[in-house]
């Protein structure tokens, strides 16, 4: 399984710091050349790669991490994003009658035809995320959502290899709303910093 971080500022960087927590590889990728983002990228650790937008979306989970103005940008690499797991961690100010009355994530999930996409690990605020996610016999809670129940196990799955407690809150439009901004208002459970005690 490979992964990617499309977004390099504060969230991107949080999650690149999680992913070398665990020695797991992951490219990271924005609008810059690689070799801008090389340096950030190894002060970081020497398993995260930085690599263009273009190599950045083959990868097989790929991480939006931009701000959410930009996603469709992001989905207009690839002309079908079909069989690939895409994870939004993006939050949007914007009015919901900019996005016809829709949350942001299933608004965004519209331009990434095809894609396994899931909400999660937006609700943490980056000086958060970045720390580790085992503390005290705990484990940091992360929220997960999907219109596909299928796309959630993967996601899951990576969130426990990471050291996260990945909650699935079911649908993006139900459970899912709980860590959705909408418009200037927050969902309850967004910078709510939750931890799930080992068994």
């Amino acid at each position: 399984m490979s992964y990617a971080i499309i977004g390099f500022g504060r969230i991107g960087q949080a999650l690149a710091h999680a992913f070398v927590r665990k020695n797991i590889p992951v490219s990271v990728a924005n609008r810059q050349s690689p070799e801008v983002l090389t340096p950030q990228a190894r002060a970081i650790g020497p398993t995260v790669i930085a690599t263009s937008l273009q190599d950045a979306v083959q990868a097989d989970t790929v991480i939006l991490a931009v701000p959410f103005e930009q996603h469709g940008e992001v989905a207009k690499i690839l002309p079908t994003w079909q069989g690939k797991t895409v994870i939004d961690a993006m939050n949007s100010l914007a009015p919901l009658e900019e996005m016809d009355g829709l949350l942001s994530s299933p608004y965004a999930a519209k331009a990434f035809t095809g894609a396994n996409y899931v909400k999660g690990f937006n609700h943490l605020i980056a000086a958060t995320l970045a720390t580790d996610a085992i503390v005290e016999g705990g484990h940091r809670v992360v929220f997960l959502s999907s219109d596909n129940n299928d796309a959630i196990a993967p996601v899951a799955a990576l969130a426990r290899e990471l050291g996260f407690a990945p909650v699935n809150l079911g649908k993006l439009s139900e459970g899912g709303a709980l860590v959705h901004a909408r418009g200037r208002v927050w969902g309850p459970l967004i910078f709510q910093d939750v931890f799930k005690k080992e068994q």
